[in-house]
């Protein structure tokens, strides 16, 4: 009779730890099947609220609202810069047509021409209040006095030069000579300073006239918002490093925005103001949110890894495959807390030049710009939940490792091409002057774009470097275009048809799906090949054939 209770004993402490391994691993199963859930479906299963994909349609049409509304503005401070540019152009620079000539914007060749020039901004500097059309003014100091007009002659020390005999006799250390001018003793400066202005062209290397003026951008009034108030830094410069006779004129503003000391407006632009202020703030607060619910996803999908990892080791005695650990790494959420942060930096830089305390526009523009870039491209994911969809989300998954390792190769070749074409053509074709225009053209030629006009352009003073140019062109185009794009296009057909297989004829099972499905049998894992490290993306609980990752943001996978 004891032993009879003995072994009644061990049996129910048996059945009762069997018992408690079998609800640990349902309770494990149902976490998991919830994990890989799309929002509907949680909805559906738990009547748990998609907070998260929420969230995220509420921060798309904000973030996207507050681009434009920037991008407007930001598009009239860049016109008023042109508009300016081309303004001091006309007033400064004597016979400028309008369009600048290749890199620089009038081209003088003798030296009466010079002097003319040169004269002439001194005397269009000296009547600015009469001349211009526009709210300009001359630059001020802190004590309320005109900043003068600084002209400065960069020539060679020394420097004897007789061409007709081939001889010269140079020192070549430079010496810089500056003055100011007043443009309230405008009548008295040519005489006084008559030395100054003689010449020695052959020693000459440069001419640099800097000027500081005022303006108000206006335009922003119609948009009901405070004017700003610019200081433009012009410099003008008289360029001849080359001595070849020619003698290029530039001119450059510096323009930099600033708050306006004294205003005083009538109308709602102070109110809407403080609306856009409000507006930002409450951007940053979803954005806040959406941050927090992404990183605490991440934290939920760790732990469910471990306790899976756990589960393995303690009853089948082996790891998670990387395959199934890959599963639980939710790329899209990176991807949504790095747009996050950018916006809330945005939105900070934006509040600040609202409030006219930061003048960095394109900063803020490129901080709001790649925010709404990911914010609009983590939308991908919920196409997953189409079939038709999916297949391309999947094609590029799976594509993408081998088109980059590709693209590594053809980019060596590409590099090779875009050097020899800059030091060999580059003196004789204006598409080939720099490393960065050869790139840029070269990649024009791979898309076909400007074929004859890159042909027809190239100088043929040469004829070596003339039948050079055939050749390199010839072969560039042929290469690239008969046989790098055609294998590029023919790895994204070839990752297109496996995937098309895989849905038809069904993906590998890794352990985890086996351990979903609630099959008890786990074969030592086997490498997979390349294609079934990418096409492991398979569907097991979603009507589209996909795997969704964690919560409510689900991974296209």
């Amino acid at each position: 009779m004891e032993l009879l209770v003995r072994y009644l004993d061990r049996s129910n402490s048996n059945s009762s730890v069997l018992t408690q391994d079998v609800i640990k691993e349902e309770n494990l199963r149902d976490d998991l099947k919830y994990y890989f859930m799309s929002p509907c479906e949680k909805y559906r299963a738990r009547r748990h609220l998609p907070w998260k994909l929420v969230v995220q349609i509420l921060k798309i049409v904000m973030i996207t609202t507050q681009l434009i509304l920037f991008g407007l503005n930001n598009q009239l401070v860049v016109s008023y810069k042109e508009e300016n540019m081309m303004a001091l152009k006309n007033l400064f620079l004597k016979d400028y047509s309008g369009v600048d000539e290749d890199d620089y914007s009038v081209a003088v060749y003798t030296q009466q021409s010079v002097y003319d020039s040169l004269f002439y901004v001194l005397d269009q500097y000296s009547q600015l209040g009469r001349l211009s059309v526009g709210p300009l003014s001359y630059g001020e100091d802190e004590h309320g006095n005109v900043l003068p007009l600084i002209v400065c002659k960069e020539y060679y020390k020394r420097g004897i030069m007789e061409p007709s005999n081939d001889a010269y006799d140079i020192d070549a250390q430079l010496e810089t000579v500056c003055m100011s001018h007043d443009p309230k003793t405008a009548s008295q400066w040519k005489t006084e300073n008559a030395s100054f202005f003689d010449l020695d062209f052959y020693r000459l290397v440069d001419m640099k006239i800097t000027f500081q003026l005022r303006g108000i951008n206006l335009q922003t009034v119609r948009l009901r918002e405070l004017p700003d108030c610019y200081s433009f830094y012009t410099t003008i410069t008289f360029d001849n490093q080359c001595h070849s006779g020619k003698v290029k004129l530039f001119l450059d503003i510096d323009a930099q925005s600033c708050a306006c000391q004294d205003w005083k407006i009538s109308g709602t632009a102070q109110k809407n103001t403080h609306y856009l202020l409000v507006f930002d703030g409450f951007v940053i607060v979803v954005c806040l949110t959406s941050a927090v619910l992404c990183t605490r996803s991440i934290v939920l999908a760790v732990r469910l890894l471990q306790r899976l990892s756990r589960f393995f080791h303690e009853n089948y005695n082996r790891k998670v495959c990387e395959d199934d650990q890959n599963e639980f790494l939710n790329g899209w959420y990176l991807l949504v807390i790095v747009s996050d942060l950018l916006a809330i930096i945005g939105s900070i830089l934006k509040m600040e030049i609202q409030a006219k305390s930061l003048t960095s526009y394109d900063v803020c523009s490129i901080f709001l710009g790649t925010s709404t870039l990911m914010v609009w491209v983590s939308v991908i994911r919920y196409l997953g939940y189409f079939q038709k969809y999916n297949v391309l989300i999947l094609t590029m998954k799976a594509a993408f490792p081998k088109v980059l390792r590709f693209c590594c190769c053809a980019g060596m070749i590409y590099l090779g091409y875009t050097f020899c074409g800059w030091i060999v053509l580059g003196p004789y074709h204006e598409k080939f002057e720099g490393l960065s225009r050869v790139a840029e053209c070269l990649f024009s030629l791979l898309n076909g774009d400007d074929m004859f006009l890159t042909f027809a352009q190239l100088k043929d003073k040469n004829t070596l470097v003339w039948l050079f140019s055939r050749a390199y062109l010839y072969s560039f185009i042929s290469l690239f275009i008969y046989m790098v794009l055609s294998l590029f296009i023919a790895l994204i057909t070839d990752s297109y048809e496996t995937i098309k297989r895989y849905q038809r004829d069904g993906f590998p099972l890794t352990d985890l799906r086996k351990f979903l499905k609630e099959q008890k049998d786990f074969p030592a894992a086997e490498e997979s090949s390349q294609t079934d490290v990418h096409m492991r993306y398979s569907d097991v609980l979603c009507c589209c054939q996909r795997v969704p990752e964690s919560d409510d943001i689900v991974l296209i996978s």
